[in-house]
């Protein structure tokens, strides 16, 4: 007997010369999808949509940064679907969209979101419901997307495998930014596995045994 599909697929593409994780992810019973930080070269995000057979029905953001977000505005004109997200507190990385895209090379847009986020909010793709933690620090509106059945979360660039976000861009908070990464992601679980905004994927527990900065050892010191 084969064993039941799972609701939640993700397949990852990084995107622009910061090779930032563009998510996209989708749900197995509706086929309708979203992607999660689209900030760049959309000939690929289409490739992959088309390739997975997902209708994508609106556009996720954690934040505002330039790799991020750069194509959204764009992408959910030419496919005519919403973006959701970040919180607003990133307005002011959006407004500066295209002065960032000429400094690092990115074709990059301001827009504004279908809908702010905030903390406790939750968003739909597909039959998916995922819940939405607002966790500061490395830019003031970050916003971190969670599937609990997952055990799947899309963090951005609040933490990474080995490593934790900047904290010094504008706004930053090193304390912030610390305090949302054990007040907010730590209680998703230790099995919880999560997708970064640049390099390979981890788990919250893997990180709490030997995270360098926010690891429970070096915290508790």
């Amino acid at each position: 007997m084969s064993n039941p599909q799972p609701p939640l697929q993700a397949a990852i593409i990084p995107v622009t010369p910061l090779q930032q994780n563009c998510t996209l992810l989708w749900c197995t019973k509706t086929m309708r999808g979203a992607f999660v930080d689209p900030g760049g070269d959309l000939h690929k995000l289409r490739a992959a949509a088309a390739q997975a057979g997902v209708t994508i029905e609106k556009i996720l953001l954690t934040h505002g940064h330039i790799d991020h977000c750069g194509s959204a505005g764009i992408f959910a004109e030419e496919l005519g679907v919403p973006i959701e997200g970040p919180h607003e507190d990133d307005l002011f990385w959006i407004a500066q969209l295209k002065e960032d895209g000429h400094r690092y090379g990115i074709e990059g847009r301001p827009f504004t979101p279908a809908r702010w986020l905030e903390d406790g909010d939750q968003v739909q793709v597909g039959e998916l419901t995922l819940d939405v933690r607002h966790c500061p620090g490395h830019t003031p509106g970050h916003v971190v997307f969670h599937h609990p059945e997952s055990q799947l979360a899309l963090v951005g660039d609040v933490l990474f495998q080995g490593g934790i976000g900047r904290w010094d861009f504008p706004r930053g908070n090193h304390d912030q930014l610390v305090g949302s990464i054990t007040g907010r992601l730590w209680p998703m679980g230790d099995e919880t596995a999560f997708v970064p905004g640049h390099g390979p994927m981890s788990t919250f527990g893997r990180e709490r045994a030997s995270n360098p900065y926010v690891g429970d050892r070096v915290l508790a010191r």
